[in-house]
This record gives C-alpha cells, structure tokens and sequence, in this order.
C-alpha cells in the first residue's frame, strides 16, 4: 500500500498540502526540522498539533550545524525583514535564504523513505514562492527526482501539490476543502503569534484579504 512523507513546518503550504493529499497518498509521517531559527519553538509546536488533527507521526530534526553556516536573518542576530523595510521579495528573499534548505530536507526525508519503504514525499513548494527562491520550481522537484533514481534504491518520488499554486490559489483551497488554517504557524519571527509584518506574514495576510476572509484573519492575526 502507498505511504508517503511530508515536510511541515506549519505554515500555509505544507499545511494545506497535507490537507489535500493526505488521505490519497496516504502521508503517514510529517518531518519538522530544527536549524536554529527563530521561530523553530512555535513551528515544532504548531506542527505537533497538525499532527495529532490528522492522526500521523512527527518526527522532528535537529541540524544544530545548519545555523553556524549561514548568516540568514532566520537564525541570526540580522534583523527579518518586514513590511517596513522590504522593497521587494527579491530582496527579502535574500535576506532569510538558507543554503540548500529544501534540497537537505528533501535528502533527509529520502533517507525516510529509502530505510521504511515510503513511496512519496511532499513539499510545500508554491508558484509564488518559485518566483524568488529557486529551491521552489518545478524544475527543481524534477531535478531531485532524478537524483533519487541513482542515490536511493526505493526511488522515492517528490510531489509539490501546489506547485502551479500562487498564495490566494492556496488559501481559496483550504478554505473550499475546510483545512484548518487557524493551526498555521507562518511566521518568521520568534514572538508568539503571527508578527504580521514579516514577508511570510504579509503574503499570508494579502492572500486572506483576496479571499474576502476575516475569520482566519482575526485568529492568526490578533
């Protein structure tokens, strides 16, 4: 029987990827992973909660190392950008970049996959996010698909359900197939809550206000 594995980290896209494939894929296992950044503590325990809704396994992963290689405004004392200083995505993008995050991760979770027979993993990856971080193109899954091919034997296969996704793609789904957006977790900053001004907050934010929603806006954003 097919079982999958999908990478969470609480936030808008794995949490809405979950929701839709989770049942015909069969996602038995969520990975969250712990490289020190700022909002790793409200992630995990978001996540965790995600987890016991839809009744899978959580494992988390700590790469204490991740954080003492790079200089990203997610683990380091550099201030996140926010609604007050981004000029464009292209340059806050820039700023929370972490080297080879998504290609570790997705390394991490073959290794799931190789040693307890899983036939799928799920990513997040969207079309808006693709835009401005490469580790979220299409051309990227193919590109680890097939290095799966040589460096595993069960030749796991990457799926981005929201790949051809933009952000208000991505909340009109949750909100049409009832996902529980309040157990979101987004943000990029370490106070409790959604900050609300940090670029992930902002794109969550505008893409609530294109779905005409208030609800999910006035729980994640008190």
């Amino acid at each position: 029987m097919t079982k999958s594995i999908i990478l969470l980290s609480a936030g808008l896209d794995s949490l809405v990827s979950l929701g839709l494939k989770g049942k015909e894929l069969n996602i038995k296992l969520a990975l969250t992973f712990d490289y020190g950044q700022k909002a790793a503590s409200k992630e995990i325990e978001a996540s965790k909660k995600i987890c016991e809704y839809y009744s899978i396994k959580h494992e988390i992963i700590k790469l204490d190392w991740l954080k003492n290689i790079t200089n990203t405004a997610l683990v380091s004392s550099n201030n996140i950008p926010t609604k007050h200083n981004i000029n464009n995505y292209e340059e806050s993008a820039k700023a929370v970049w972490v080297p080879n995050r998504n290609g570790l991760f997705l390394n991490i979770a073959a290794s799931y996959a190789d040693s307890y027979n899983y036939d799928f993993i799920i990513i997040g990856a969207n079309k808006e996010e693709a835009q401005t971080f490469s580790d979220n193109t299409q051309d990227f899954i193919n590109a680890v698909n097939q290095e799966f091919e040589s460096s595993t034997q069960k030749h796991p296969k990457v799926i981005a359900p929201l790949i051809n996704c933009t952000k208000n793609d991505i909340v009109m789904l949750a909100l049409k197939n009832e996902i529980p957006l309040e157990l979101a977790m987004s943000c990029y900053q370490s106070s409790e809550g959604h900050c609300g001004i940090c670029e992930s907050c902002i794109r969550l934010k505008n893409a609530l206000a294109s779905n005409h929603d208030t609800k999910y806006t006035e729980v994640l954003f008190k």
